[in-house]
């Protein structure tokens, strides 16, 4: 059994809460640094080759006229969930990500401060 007076680090193992603090800091602000470069856009919605976002629309707008009729009615909230899911690959399935022009330095930074911190954090949970 072991002692309550030892103190535990990160992840419950002998390794440095610092490291962890720190190593979480570094890998946030890299990531932030690296997201905020990141131009997200959308395109027309399309599938089955049309433009179709607003057939799309039909099983959520009826799975809610049926909720809003019978709130305990399962196949009106099967409806909401298909159709809200739908919605939602639809809208993944049609972004386009973009990385804006940025230095190779900056590049490097970014990407050494995420690669660093995720490093620290996962080097704070061994024990050492």
């Amino acid at each position: 059994m072991e002692d309550s007076s030892t103190a535990r680090g990160a992840g419950g193992t002998p390794g440095g809460i610092l490291e962890f603090v720190i190593g979480v800091a570094l890998a946030c602000a890299g990531a932030y640094l690296l997201t905020s470069r990141v131009t997200v856009t959308t395109g027309f919605w399309n599938f089955w080759g049309q433009n179709s976002f607003g057939l799309t629309l039909i099983p959520l707008l009826l799975g809610i006229g049926m909720i809003f009729f019978n709130g305990r009615s399962f196949f009106g909230w099967m409806l909401v969930i298909v159709g809200a899911v739908v919605i939602l690959a639809g809208i993944i399935a049609n972004m386009s990500i973009y990385f804006q022009p940025t230095s190779l330095f900056n590049t490097i930074m970014m990407l050494a401060l995420l690669a660093g911190g995720l490093g620290l954090v996962a080097k704070s949970v061994r024990s050492h």
